[in-house]
C-alpha cells in the first residue's frame, strides 16, 4: 500500500494566532478545519511541495520554514512545518474558508484526526521537567528548587513524589501547583490520574507499565495525558490510547540508569517517525540539547539533572 506524503504549514499573524483552513464539501473531513497544504507530488522534497502548496492555496512565498512534527495517519504522513516567515497577500485563491484563531481557542474536535496530534505539538514548550523524588529533602527546600526552574523559563513539569501517604502527595503538588501558575507552567503528576484529576492538575503521565493496562485514555480531554515509553511498541500503545505526548528513553547515557543501552539520536530519530504523537527526548540530555533534539524529530528535551535547579 503506497504511502500518501501530505505537507502542511503552521503560519502565524502578528498577534501570534494560527491560520487554519476549512476542508470544502465532497472531501474527507468535509468542514472541519486544517493547516493548510496538500500532497507531496513525485520528485518533490517536502520543503519544495511546502512551497508550492501554501502558493497554490494562498498566493504566500515562503521565507522560512523547519519541520515541527510528522504524523502518520493510516496511508497519509501529515509532514507539518512551522512556517514564521512568509511574503505576500495572503487570500484564499482556491475559494476556501480561512480563520486566523487564537491557539489556546482551537478546538480539536473540529480538527481531522491527523491535525490534532499537531495541535498538542505547538501548544506544548520544548522543556519538560521531571522532579527528582522528595525523598530525604523537605518540601520547602523542593519547593524552592522547583520555583527557580520555572523562573528559569520551564513551562512544563511532571511532580515524582514517590510517597506512600497520598495525603502528602497531595499537599505536596497543591504548594507545587499553586507555583506552577504564578509561571503561568503546566503541572501533571506521575502515574495517579486519579488523584491529578481530584486536585485539578494539568494532567497526569504515566509509566509504560500503567499505560500497558489500558485500553483507552483515563483522563478528559482537557487535561494532559503523558505516558512514559522505551520503544516502538510503547509509542504505538500510548498514540492507541489517547496519550497526548510521551518520552523516549534513554537516549544518551545517563547515571541514573547505568545498565541501559542508549538508543542515540539516529534510533530515536526513527522511532519518532513512527510515533502519532509529540515525543520529548530523555536521557542524559540537557537544554542546549533542545536544538539537536528537534532536528531528530523531538518534540524537545525531558530531563531531570538538566532542568532541576537543586
Amino acid at each position: 500500500m503506497r504511502t500518501i506524503h501530505v505537507v502542511a504549514g503552521v503560519l502565524r499573524d502578528r498577534r501570534a494566532r494560527v491560520l487554519l483552513a476549512q476542508r470544502p464539501p465532497g472531501k474527507p473531513h468535509a468542514g472541519l478545519w486544517e493547516f493548510p497544504g496538500g500532497k507531496v507530488e513525485p520528485g518533490e522534497t517536502a520543503h519544495q511541495a511546502l512551497a508550492r502548496e501554501l502558493d497554490e492555496e494562498l498566493g504566500i512565498e515562503v521565507d522560512a520554514a523547519r519541520p515541527l512534527i510528522a504524523i502518520p495517519s493510516g496511508r497519509i504522513v501529515l509532514d507539518v512545518w512551522d512556517v514564521p516567515a512568509w511574503s505576500g497577500r495572503l487570500h484564499a485563491r482556491e475559494g476556501q474558508a480561512l480563520a486566523w484563531v487564537e491557539l489556546a481557542a482551537i478546538d480539536a474536535a473540529n480538527m481531522p484526526p491527523a491535525d490534532r496530534p499537531v495541535l498538542a505539538a505547538l501548544r506544548l514548550p520544548s522543556e519538560y521537567l521531571i522532579t527528582p523524588t522528595i525523598d530525604g529533602v523537605d518540601a520547602q527546600t523542593y519547593l524552592a528548587a522547583l520555583e527557580r526552574a520555572l523562573a528559569a523559563g520551564v513551562r512544563l513539569v511532571q511532580l515524582r513524589a514517590c510517597d506512600p501517604s497520598r495525603e502528602r502527595i497531595a499537599a505536596l503538588a497543591r504548594a507545587a501547583r499553586a507555583i506552577c501558575v504564578r509561571h503561568g507552567a503546566l503541572l501533571v503528576l506521575n502515574g495517579d490520574w486519579q488523584l491529578a484529576e481530584v486536585l485539578g492538575l494539568d494532567g497526569a503521565h504515566l509509566p509504560a507499565a500503567v499505560a500497558a493496562k489500558l485500553a483507552q485514555r483515563p483522563l478528559p480531554a482537557h487535561r494532559w495525558l503523558g505516558v512514559s515509553c522505551h520503544d516502538a511498541d510503547e509509542l504505538a500503545h500510548a498514540a492507541r490510547i489517547g496519550a497526548d505526548f510521551a518520552t523516549l528513553s534513554p537516549v544518551l547515557a545517563t547515571a541514573s540508569h547505568p545498565t541501559a543501552r542508549p538508543l542515540g539520536w539516529t534510533q530515536m530519530r526513527a522511532l519518532i517517525e513512527n510515533a502519532a504523537l509529540p515525543v520529548y527526548a530523555l536521557g542524559g540530555l540537557e537544554p542546549a540539547d533542545v536544538a539537536t533534539a528537534r532536528m531528530h524529530g523531538a518534540q524537545g528535551i525531558a530531563a531531570i539533572r538538566g532542568l532541576w535547579k537543586s
